[in-house]
Order: structure tokens, then C-alpha cells, then sequence
């Protein structure tokens, strides 16, 4: 996908850059700037449509409406919704390497306007006089003082927003990222100063035209672009005093100026390119601050092993659907920054909690944790609603769609966690243990591959509530559990009666991926299999890889993975 879009930018610089180079109305700006003209006309255009694009992935509603109506009803088509983060990143990058070129194009610009000053059109020249130092361009002008600090804006979105950073220190990402705002306004400032200019009046005066008065094309060199679309024109001066002959003005190699040059500034396209998504997203943050507006009732938190910790909570109005995620806002813990949190438990027509589970890692989650256990030291913390006046305000905006949601729309599906990661099945979990039958899915297959033995002990109540609930409905082959264990110390705690159904699914050591999707393939012949990942990027690109290959059994696997966006 990644190399799709370059190559389109890549062609939308080209065309622009011919445009500009063969285009009769830039013959005299030409001139005077070359092909700087041509190349900062061109990443323009590209930075135009990447700064137009690179809101709409944000645009979190919209993508969940679309994803949960009908208007979208080809799974491949959704699908391509999820990828809503990675063409956000996408035309990010694109943006930092066009914007590159057009700093250096004005820079290579700003130089050819002190040097190539023509006094014959001054209304053409950026610069006062010739020799004007190209740093008044730069930093004495509105569009060269916005173009540089946008210049610096970017830069500091751009580094924040590498992994190193985002990892070791979230808060520097969120605020550069915010700074898009900034960004934005300054764009708006930045093209409304029309330093490039084009002729409007090419019929009264053709580019390099004669003047019977005085010659305009002396000491002016063709380029070679213009050489097949310029007749070969005289340039000798006509003498004043003389009226001009008829045969010579007739004469088919010889057209004759009837006023001077008239030059305009564009108007600025860039208005027409980022004023719609601006606006659209302008509206839907809008929204999304009035639906959350009014805090939530947290019913309990409880804190499991591993540096798990698990808040359930109600809210007025509140709809979900298994596989959504909400993004939660605590103002005690930082008063602009928020993060996203997969949905473990949905509200149903019986019970109108939701709850999600967050591991405690990093600044803002310590935080959370502490503002809501009273005691940091106990393992287990669940309060009843009359103390609720303990529990920091917390605010929750969503839910939001994710690819986890047509899990269930497939009749076999294989869902794949690592650590962590299983947090987005736990809802789909729940939602099979209040009823399976009025879904499309049929068999499941649900691999967890955990590092130690306890961060498998608080999921395990679901997965074995579920496993004696289908039991009881004679379907022991709708769910097939395989847990996977990278460390053994500890083991022996869980081998119990209390997860005697889970005993024999517990397995040591890694998954050999390519038997286990033989196998499914082999037990699903010539059926479509919804494979759906959540963990580690390394796991995920071997179910990426093993996914889009060919089987013997005609079975067809559907990749799938989370991407909060």
C-alpha cells in the first residue's frame, strides 16, 4: 500500500512539474526562476492532497459509522478501513519528504529572485532590487516566515512521532502531535501571499512576442521546452518613427504584442484542499466533546496480577459492540492527554456495564491506577457505588469500530493474542457467553501466547465459564482454546479443579504456525477463515505471511489486525 501511494504522489509531481515547465502562462516566471519553479509548484501540489488526506483516518466517528451501517457491506471494503492508521502514517511521511523538496525548491527560488531581478516586469519579481539579500525573503515575508516555522512545527511532529519516543515517553508524542492545529493555520497564512505569479493576457501579448515600440525578448534566452510552441520572432527593435508594414504584420512568422504583460497571483488552491477535512474534523471533535462531556459511574476496579488492572463502569446511553474501543480521559491524571482501551465487556439488553482491562505500563497508566486503588499494596479493590465520591472523574469517548468486529460475522474465525493482546477477545468472549446462536460464527479457534503463568490468571475465569457453558449445550467443538506458556515457573498453581477444563489446552513453548493453519485449513475445506491478531508485530507478520499464502484444501484465511487509530 505504502508503495501504491508513493507512486502515486510520485506521478501527480510529474504532471504538475510538466504543467509548469510547458505552461505558456509561467513563460516569464519561468525565465526568471528556472526549474525551481517547476519543482516547488510540484510538491505543492503533492503536499495539498497528503495534508487533505491525513485528517480523514482521524475522523474516528465517521469510521465507525461506516464501518456499522450499511452503507459499507463488502467485508473487503471494510477491511480496508482498518488501515486507517498506517495511510494516516502513510501520508505523514509523504508530507515530511515533499515538504524536503519545497524548502529546498524557495530556497533555490529566493536566490534566483535577488539575482534575476528584471526591471521590465516588476510586478513579477519577489525581490525590491537586484541583489536584495534572500534571507528578507525568508524571514521578512509571510510566506517565508510561516514556511519556516511550519518547517519547525513539522520537525518536531515528525521526531516525536517515532517509536523510540512514543515508547519511552508518550506525553512529548501527544503534545508535538497537537500541534497540527498550529500547522494548519500557518498553511492557511502561507499561500495567501501570492510570490508566484502567471500571465493572464496570452492572447494580447503571446510570450516573446515583438513590440514595435520596444523589444521584449532581448537578452532573453528559449529554454528548449518552449522552443516547438514559439514561432522564431524577430528581434530587432522597430524604429519608432516609422508606421509598421502591412505585409510584415501580416506575415505568419511574426506576431506583434498589442499591450504589455499582465501578471496575477493564483489563488490559493490549498483553501480548496484542506478547508473540507479541517472542517469535517473541526465537527466531529465537537461532537465527540459533547457526547463525553458527562462523566461515567466506575462501578469497581480490580486489580489482577501482572500489573493488570480492570475498571468496570456505566454510562447513560451507552451502545457497543464486541471488538470496539473507547478512549478514556482522566483529568487528574493529565488535563489533555487520553488513551484507547479495547472494550472487554459490552453493555447488553440485561446489564449496562462496560468495562475494559489496562496494563500498568508508562507515566499516565501509574498514575490511573494509583488516583483509583486506595491502597496501592492490595491486590484487589471493588467498591460499591455509594463510595463512589473516592473514584477521580473519568471520562469516556466512543466506542470506536475496530477490525475485531466481524469476528462474528464469519462462521469460522481463528483469533491469535499475545500478552496483553487478548484484552479485544475478552468482549467478543463475553458476548458468546450471553448467547452465540444469533451470530454467524460456528467455530472458533483462540490461540494466547502468554510469557508467564500469571498473566494468564485473570483471564481464565472467561475462558472456562465459556468452555463449561458449551458444554452444557452439547457444542464442546464451537470454541478451541490452545494456551501457550514461554516460561514454566509457577505452572503447577493453575493445574487445578478450578481450571480442570483449561488443563490439557495448556502447552509449553511457542506455536508451530504452520501446522496449526494446515490443520484448520484441513478441518475447513474450501471455507473463508477470519484470522484476527493482537500482539507482538512479530507474531503478526507471520500470520500476515501464512495467511496470504495457497493451501491444498481450498480454504482462504482473511487477515486481520488491531490498529488503534
Amino acid at each position: 500500500f505504502q508503495f501504491f501511494w508513493l507512486s502515486l504522489n510520485v506521478w501527480l509531481f510529474g504532471k504538475t512539474f510538466l504543467l509548469y515547465n510547458q505552461g505558456l502562462q509561467y513563460y516569464y516566471l519561468h525565465q526568471m526562476l528556472g526549474l525551481g519553479l517547476c519543482v516547488s509548484r510540484a510538491s505543492a501540489s503533492v503536499l495539498n492532497l497528503n495534508c487533505c488526506l491525513v485528517l480523514l483516518p482521524m475522523c474516528r466517528v465517521l469510521l465507525a459509522f461506516l464501518r456499522g451501517s450499511q452503507k459499507v457491506a463488502s467485508k473487503k471494503t471494510r477491511r480496508l478501513l482498518d488501515k486507517s492508521k498506517t495511510f494516516h502514517v502513510t501520508c505523514g511521511i509523504t508530507i515530511c519528504i515533499f515538504s524536503v523538496i519545497h524548502v529546498a525548491a524557495h530556497l533555490v527560488n529566493a536566490l534566483n529572485f535577488s539575482e534575476n531581478y528584471n526591471e521590465e516586469f516588476v510586478t513579477l519579481n519577489a525581490a525590491n532590487y537586484r541583489g536584495e539579500d534572500p534571507r528578507k525573503l525568508l524571514f521578512a515575508t509571510v510566506p517565508g516566515l510561516t514556511g519556516v516555522i511550519m518547517v519547525l512545527v513539522l520537525f518536531l511532529m515528525c521526531t516525536a512521532s517515532t517509536y523510540a519516543i512514543r515508547v519511552s515517553n508518550y506525553d512529548i508524542f501527544w503534545y508535538t502531535h497537537n500541534l497540527f492545529f498550529v500547522f494548519y493555520m500557518l498553511l492557511m497564512l502561507h499561500v495567501s501571499g501570492g510570490v508566484l505569479k502567471y500571465q493572464t493576457n496570452l492572447e494580447e501579448h503571446p510570450p516573446g512576442c515583438f513590440n514595435p515600440n520596444k523589444t521584449l525578448r532581448q537578452n532573453l534566452t528559449v529554454p528548449k521546452a518552449f522552443e516547438e510552441l514559439l514561432p522564431d520572432y524577430t528581434t530587432e527593435p522597430f524604429p519608432e518613427d516609422l508606421p509598421v508594414p502591412e505585409p510584415f504584420v501580416q506575415n505568419s512568422f511574426v506576431r506583434v504584442c498589442s499591450e504589455e504583460p499582465k501578471f496575477q497571483s493564483h489563488f490559493p488552491e490549498t483553501w480548496f484542499w484542506i478547508s473540507g477535512p479541517l472542517c469535517l474534523y473541526c465537527v466531529e471533535r465537537l461532537y465527540r466533546y459533547i457526547r463525553s462531556n458527562k462523566p461515567v459511574t466506575i462501578t469497581s476496579v480490580i486489580s489482577h496480577p501482572s500489573n493488570v488492572l480492570e475498571v468496570r463502569m456505566m454510562k447513560d446511553d451507552f451502545e457497543a459492540r464486541p471488538g470496539q474501543y473507547v478512549i478514556l480521559h482522566c483529568p487528574r491524571v493529565s488535563a489533555l492527554e487520553s488513551h484507547p482501551f479495547t472494550l472487554t465487556m459490552c453493555p447488553t439488553d440485561t446489564k449496562a456495564t462496560f468495562g475494559v482491562h489496562l496494563k500498568v505500563v508508562g507515566d499516565w497508566t501509574e498514575r490511573f491506577r494509583d488516583l483509583l486503588l486506595l491502597h496501592s499494596n492490595q491486590d484487589t479493590e471493588i467498591l460499591p457505588i455509594f463510595q463512589q465520591r473516592r473514584y477521580p472523574k473519568l471520562y469516556v469517548d466512543g466506542p470506536f469500530g475496530s477490525p475485531f468486529e466481524e469476528s462474528l460475522n464469519y462462521e469460522v474465525s481463528l483469533c491469535v493474542a499475545g500478552g496483553i493482546g487478548v484484552t479485544p477477545f475478552a468482549s467478543i468472549l463475553n458476548t458468546l457467553l450471553d448467547g452465540w446462536k444469533c451470530y454467524k460464527l460456528r467455530r472458533l479457534y483462540f490461540i494466547w501466547v502468554c510469557r508467564d503463568i500469571e498473566s494468564f490468571r485473570w483471564f481464565a475465569d472467561l475462558l472456562c465459564m465459556l468452555h463449561n457453558k458449551l458444554w452444557q449445550e452439547n457444542r464442546p467443538d464451537y470454541i478451541n482454546i490452545q494456551l501457550y506458556l514461554s516460561q514454566t515457573d509457577g505452572i503447577q498453581k493453575i493445574i487445578g479443579e478450578k481450571y480442570q477444563a483449561l488443563n490439557s489446552r495448556l502447552l509449553i513453548g511457542r506455536p508451530r504456525w504452520k501446522l496449526l493453519f494446515d490443520d484448520i485449513a484441513k478441518c475447513n475445506r474450501r471455507k473463508t477463515i477470519g484470522v484476527f491478531c493482537c500482539g507482538p508485530n512479530k507474531i503478526s507478520k507471520i500470520l500476515h505471511k501464512l495467511s496470504n499464502s495457497s493451501n491444498s484444501y481450498g480454504t482462504r484465511f482473511e487477515y486481520n489486525k488491531e490498529s488503534f487509530s
